[in-house]
């Protein structure tokens, strides 16, 4: 599971593992267990579910025009290889999650991450048009990965 979706794809389970649900109920649910702070849409939660499903974590029926979506053998291994993992509880991480996301530090991390990003990409341009900078690029970037391992 990616980063990002694979923390609500996990969250998912955990609610199914409680017991069967539609999308809205864990929509709805999601933003219970984060104190309001994470409202879920549509466009996040849909596919998040066909994914589990792809992955075969979970099995869908329909019952009065709703799919209910339920946890199977193999979602309740992995919602069991997470809580062995792990020592917190899963929606007191939820929810720290949430409010880091929330955070005025965590907008501004992402701001600087896209920015950064850009550059890179306006850097890597420029090598490919003056190969001889390559050498450059890679020690700017082997440094700052020294540093972000010693963070």
């Amino acid at each position: 599971m990616g980063k990002r979706r694979g923390f609500v794809q996990m969250a998912i389970l955990q609610l199914l593992n409680i017991r069967k649900m539609h999308g809205y109920q864990i929509m709805k649910e999601l933003e219970e267990r984060s104190n309001g702070l994470y409202s879920a849409s549509a466009g996040t939660i849909y596919p998040a579910l066909q994914e589990l499903m792809d992955k075969g974590f979970i099995d869908s029926t329909v019952k009065k025009d709703k799919k209910v979506y339920t946890l199977n053998e193999a979602g309740e291994m992995k919602v069991r290889d997470w809580r062995e993992a792990e020592t917190d509880d899963f929606w007191e991480h939820w929810r720290e999650h949430v409010e880091w996301r929330q955070s005025d530090e965590a907008k501004l991390l992402k701001s600087e991450m896209n920015q950064f990003e850009h550059q890179l990409r306006k850097a890597m341009k420029a090598v490919r048009q003056q190969p001889k900078r390559a050498p450059e690029l890679i020690d700017f970037l082997q440094e700052a990965t020294k540093r972000l391992q010693n963070f």
